[in-house]
């Protein structure tokens, strides 16, 4: 009876309707609960909503992400940092290392439309419109945390670019120069095709084939950016390297909390009373 009692109590919790920004009940409240979540934008307002309070709170991680980051993080950067300061001294020299044709530029041009964002852009509104019509909460997860992803990188790319004005390997004065009103750093499209591809990556990571196309097309985006002598290898190292990061921190800060449980066990703790034999007894229910 007990049992029955304590079934019929989760049942009903897991039916109630979560309002937006708040824990889902099982699970405990953290950072994440201050915001909305997938789930919660099935329509047009609570999704609007949920990007422009989320991407606030992103640039406001992102660019203090150096002054809270932990030590695995800070080796990782200080490793990225060293191989963009060797390629950034070796450009000039990878950059003429092709032959740098008309058909390769051509060909690096039109393939690196892939991760350009009039291709992505209905990428993500396709998985987002998929997830709303057959009621797959991971489709529309990737629709609405891509996007989001995409648009914080668009935004540190954008502040990124005038502060660097590096020239391209195209530019017919000074190319690679830094700080002469050139846009080659970091690359857009890298930063922008890695963000999405590390969102996608991470929500299917439960799958061997979904990360691999994912990371295959943003690798070939970003080898097409070099080919097509837009960029050089420094800048794509960077912008795709960022690009990772930053759907990395989307995903896993956002991440919708009934579709991604918390790791470890919870405990939902029920009082169970049956006052006509007089007995008090708790019931608790462990959930991974």
């Amino acid at each position: 009876m007990a049992n029955a009692v304590t079934q019929a109590a989760v049942a009903q919790i897991d039916q109630q309707p979560s309002s937006p920004g708040a824990a889902h009940p099982k699970y405990p409240l953290d950072a994440r609960d201050r915001i909305y979540y997938p789930g919660d934008t099935e329509k047009f307002k609570p999704l609007a909503r949920k990007l422009v309070g989320n991407i606030l709170l992103d640039q406001k991680e992102i660019w203090t992400s150096p002054f809270h980051m932990h030590g695995t993080d800070a080796l990782w950067w200080i490793g990225i940092g060293g191989a963009t300061a060797a390629l950034i001294a070796t450009d000039h020299h990878t950059s003429t290392a092709f032959e740098n044709s008309k058909g390769q530029i051509s060909w690096g041009n039109n393939l690196s439309k892939i991760g350009a964002s009039y291709t992505l852009i209905p990428l993500v509104a396709g998985f987002y419109g998929f997830g709303a019509l057959e009621d797959d909460p991971k489709a529309r997860e990737v629709g609405v945390l891509g996007g989001e992803a995409m648009l914080d990188s668009l935004i540190v790319v954008s502040v990124l670019k005038p502060i660097a004005g590096r020239n391209r390997p195209n530019s017919v004065h000074e190319p690679g120069s830094f700080f002469d009103g050139g846009a080659s750093f970091p690359s857009g499209h890298a930063i922008e095709v890695w963000s999405l591809a590390s969102v996608i990556s991470y929500e299917y990571g439960h799958t061997k084939l979904v990360p691999i196309i994912a990371c295959s097309l943003a690798a070939v985006v970003s080898t097409a950016r070099f080919g097509a002598r837009q960029h050089f290898a420094s800048d794509i190292l960077v912008g795709g390297t960022m690009g990772w990061f930053i759907g990395r921190y989307v995903w896993k800060t956002h991440q919708d909390h009934a579709i991604h449980p918390h790791s470890g066990f919870h405990a939902l703790i029920l009082p169970q009373i049956a006052p006509g034999s007089g007995t008090y007894a708790i019931s608790v229910n462990l959930e991974k």
